[in-house]
């Protein structure tokens, strides 16, 4: 009986994959075109067939996020496509996180920041959206906020986590300075510092070369990240010990 129960859930888990694959797949070629109508139809088509407002944006906002954020960064579509789908896309996400299952509030606060890019302005918002689902309580400014005002809101707001989430290659440097300036001045000694998403992603060993304390891959993956507990997090690596090399961003 045992052996047809994992049977049956390794069944339920690929078809489910499938479905999201599908799903991601029909809807991507009408948020290219703004086909806002039909957009409208496969939402409603996948959460009538069950999917779950959180599941949807992990298993299809999210890949379709990173999607057109590889298809822009190579060229491979032209701006207009781009302009369609991200703000489409925004609509959906703002959609599915009126219907997250809220959590109590779990006493712990996080200041989020990301990218200056339309699209990962998005990532983080999907980010920012599923943590406060959670019960974290939750500060998303964005991008293109200066390092020093980062510093200045956390030695202020003094947060449980600084969170750095899909960010730009380009953004990685002043990734770095702000997270060397947080050790360095010990504002707030009791913060950890997360990141993930974007180039953290794409550049291998990247988090461990900044020294961060934590890092996820995908929304939900960060809203289970700061949900461990400290000791079951991988630690901040002291600069000696930090990785001299990280394969290059595509």
């Amino acid at each position: 009986m045992e052996s047809h129960g994992c049977l049956n859930e390794t069944r339920n888990t690929a078809m489910n994959a499938t479905r999201f694959e599908t799903t991601v797949e029909t809807m991507l070629p009408s948020l290219l075109s703004g086909d806002r109508a039909a957009v409208r139809t496969l939402v409603a088509r996948a959460l009538g067939s069950g999917i779950s407002a959180e599941d949807f944006t992990e298993q299809v906002a999210w890949p379709i996020h990173e999607a057109l954020h590889k298809l822009n960064r190579h060229d491979q579509i032209e701006r207009i496509s781009f302009n369609y789908a991200t703000r489409l896309l925004r609509q959906v996400v703002d959609q599915m996180q009126l219907a997250y299952v809220r959590s109590e509030r779990n006493g712990k606060r996080v200041a989020l920041f990301c990218g200056s890019g339309e699209n990962e302005d998005l990532g983080g918002q999907m980010a920012a959206d599923l943590l406060e689902a959670a019960g974290f309580a939750v500060q998303f400014a964005g991008g293109g906020v200066a390092g020093d005002e980062i510093l200045e809101e956390t030695s202020r707001r003094k947060p449980d986590f600084l969170v750095l989430f899909a960010s730009s290659a380009s953004d990685a440097p002043g990734i770095r300075a702000v997270v060397d300036q947080i050790r360095e001045i010990r504002a707030t000694p009791d913060m950890e510092i997360a990141v993930g998403g974007g180039v953290f992603n794409r550049a291998d060993g990247l988090a461990e070369s900044i020294g961060v304390s934590r890092s996820a891959r995908t929304p939900m993956d960060l809203v289970r990240t700061l949900q461990a507990p400290a000791h079951a997090t991988a630690q901040a690596k002291p600069a000696t010990e930090r990785p001299a090399r990280m394969r290059a961003v595509a």
